[in-house]
């Protein structure tokens, strides 16, 4: 993107504004109400005054400021229709000009294409034609109308949009998932609020799922107030099952983010064991072995030896039991020798979390474990430090930075500043300076 495609993009938001008649505030509050109508926190709860001045630093020929992720939503939005709510997206349309001056910011073709899929999916949804595969704004259409109209077809198409969201995590950026997501949590909102809401069961399931995708992702975005309500409103939602496995499965997520969103080892730590004792009035394994996993990670960052030796072993005692047909697989041997490794780490034998680590990374291959590799990369490059091997070490960071730069993921980034403090002695050596500039380039740059 040049200096002057930025300011032909400025010149074109500022054209559309002022083809309506509206002012930055008047432009601020449309978008304030309109992320407000589609549930997209946290800018449905922004003053208007902080809204209208990202609005002005768009628009202005001196600042290098683009409308984000969020911003870009709204707004495609807001000019899909005209003043009077009709909709209008073919030639000459505002909406058409928004995408060309996103373009000018620099804004992907396929950003662009993303945006027009939403857009034209949901409008889709509003005329009541559901579209396959569903988008979380086709298959909410007809609740968002009447929240009583849910059945079982209605529920399977809500249903796969999360699954569709979920299986896109370490693919597509968190804020864009997020977005994505928000129609499906708010009309799980709705309809849990129905009396005669049915089916329950498939509803209370969907809703669990639901809001935990939604903690896990506003937490990467690092909207730590909403990801905390979300994990609340996920407990809750799950303390209506007799199997306690599903609020087990929420509150180890729920440790881990209120850990690395904090720094609370206290709180992170009861709800931990409150995690355990959830997963031990239900069927799965494979919850218990994570529930005692995390639990372990915990007690070591806390210098509880003891209690992390004690957790890990009850972990590896309930991985032996695993089976194919757990109710909830899905947490392995390969995952726990992560956990293993890192609680190693903290209690200071490295040749045990080298041994650890080097095993679970190479058994994240999947898409789906791009974050999680990035962590335990970064672990492993500690490991090898501690070791002796700064090289080795730098060599890990390297493709730790990669993944980061690609997920946008938190957690590997907290890692990757961590490791670079340790390697501060080694400031002078050409391979660290090469990792700083990867660094600065990939993850700090323009």
């Amino acid at each position: 993107m040049t200096t002057a495609d930025r300011d032909t993009g400025a010149r074109l938001l500022r054209r559309l504004r002022e083809k309506r008649g509206w002012s930055w505030a008047d432009l601020a509050r449309a978008l304030r109400d309109t992320a407000r109508g589609l549930a997209v926190t946290p800018l449905m709860n922004r003053q208007v005054t902080s809204i209208q001045r990202t609005v002005a630093r768009w628009e202005s020929l001196t600042d290098r400021t683009s409308p984000g992720d969020r911003y870009q939503f709204l707004l495609a939005h807001l000019y899909a229709r005209t003043p009077s709510g009709r909709i209008v997206l073919g030639p000459r349309s505002d909406f058409v000009v928004l995408l060309d001056a996103l373009r000018h910011f620099g804004t992907s073709p396929q950003r662009v294409r993303q945006l027009v899929d939403l857009i034209t999916q949901e409008v889709s949804g509003d005329s009541g034609e559901v579209l396959l595969p569903p988008s979380a704004y086709s298959s909410t259409a007809v609740l968002r109308r009447d929240p009583s109209w849910l059945d079982h077809e209605v529920l399977g198409l809500l249903r796969e949009s999360v699954t569709v969201i979920d299986k896109q995590v370490g693919s597509v950026p968190f804020a864009r998932l997020q977005l994505q997501l928000a129609p499906a949590i708010e009309t799980c909102r709705q309809v849990l609020r129905l009396d005669h809401a049915s089916p329950q069961g498939e509803l209370v399931s969907l809703a669990i799922d639901a809001y935990a995708l939604g903690g896990r992702l506003a937490f990467e975005t690092r909207d730590d107030e909403t990801a905390m309500a979300l994990y609340a409103d996920a407990t809750e939602v799950a303390g209506r099952l007799d199997d306690r496995s599903r609020r087990a499965v929420v509150r180890t997520s729920h440790a881990m983010v209120t850990l690395h969103a904090t720094n609370d080892l206290e709180a992170a730590q009861k709800i931990a064991h409150a995690a355990t004792v959830d997963a031990h009035r239900g069927a799965s394994y494979a919850i218990r072995a994570r529930a005692h996993a995390v639990h372990a990670e915990i007690c070591a960052r806390a210098s509880q030896t003891v209690d992390a030796a004690t957790a890990l072993e009850r972990a590896w005692k309930t991985v032996d039991k695993l089976t194919v047909d757990d109710p909830r697989g899905g947490f392995t041997a390969d995952r726990l020798n992560g956990f293993d490794g890192l609680c190693a780490l903290h209690t200071g034998d490295a040749r045990r979390a080298h041994d650890h680590l080097d095993r679970s990374l190479g058994a994240l291959r999947k898409s789906r474990d791009a974050v999680q590799r990035g962590i335990v990369g970064t672990d492993l490059a500690l490991a090898r430090l501690r070791l002796g091997d700064p090289e080795a070490c730098v060599d890990l960071l390297h493709e730790a930075v990669e993944i980061t730069a690609t997920t946008g993921g938190r957690v590997p980034a907290q890692r990757i500043r961590l490791a670079r403090q340790e390697l501060r002695p080694w400031r002078a050596e050409d391979f660290l300076a090469q990792l700083d500039d990867h660094i600065h380039d990939t993850l700090l740059g323009p």
